[in-house]
């Protein structure tokens, strides 16, 4: 494995794990520049003084190895890349759900109508929507007009679906499967847990500017007291 593939392996762990900076206790580190050079085995207060020159971190992504692995990165801004890239992988994570309408081949005008307004409601609230007609007696050895029923269904809500499984028989049913052409809508508490996330993602980039601003005022604090020794 490749040294510059640990910081690959870590995302989607706790980052709050990793060391960064002064908390790097070994003398000597295996450095990976911002780009993913390899700078080679160096001590680790060369690689802090790097860090500062460049204004980045120097953080620790292979505890393990010997002598352990760095790189230099902005922690603020990668912390903040890796919450937004987890919350959006939480957010496209299939959340449909199967519904199942049921109902008898020998159907009339407004009972169809009726069950195919439950599908299009399915469908536009983003789950998917298993269709089954169910047999009487001869009609499972003959169960003529059944799959040109769920054909018929389909062809109606086509504008919001397509179909999943095609029609077939199984035992006493007839069933197909229709998914939605749109994703989930998403309900009251899911607009709020978003609303949650965009604050929260707002303070982080507030508080990943005040580190950053902290930072400058150490730095300016120090190179004005070097002056001052100088003189």
């Amino acid at each position: 494995m490749r040294y510059f593939d640990f910081l690959t392996l870590r995302i989607g762990e706790v980052i709050s794990d990793l060391r960064i900076n002064e908390e790097i206790k070994s003398p000597q580190v295996r450095l990976i520049g911002p780009n993913g050079e390899q700078v080679g085995v160096i001590s680790t207060s060369t690689a802090l003084n790097l860090a500062r020159e460049a204004n980045l971190d120097l953080v620790e992504v292979a505890s393990q190895a010997v002598p352990p692995v760095v790189k230099l990165i902005d922690y603020g801004k990668f912390k903040y890349d890796e919450t937004v890239k987890q919350r959006k992988a939480k957010r496209n994570q299939n959340r449909a759900e199967l519904k199942e309408i049921r109902f008898r081949l020998k159907i009339d005008d407004h009972d169809f109508e009726t069950k195919e307004n439950h599908a299009r409601k399915f469908l536009q609230g983003g789950d998917k929507v298993k269709v089954t007609i169910m047999l009487r007696g001869r009609e499972r050895a003959h169960p003529i007009g059944g799959k040109e029923l769920l054909f018929h269904l389909a062809q109606d809500v086509a504008d919001i679906s397509t179909i999943e499984s095609q029609p077939r028989q199984d035992g006493r049913d007839i069933y197909m499967t229709l998914t939605p052409k749109v994703k989930k809508v998403h309900t009251e508490s899911e607009q709020r847990r978003r609303g949650e996330e965009a604050k929260a993602e707002r303070l982080s980039r507030q508080a990943a500017h005040l580190v950053a601003k902290e930072k400058a005022q150490a730095e300016q604090t120090k190179e004005e007291e070097d002056a001052q020794v100088e003189n």
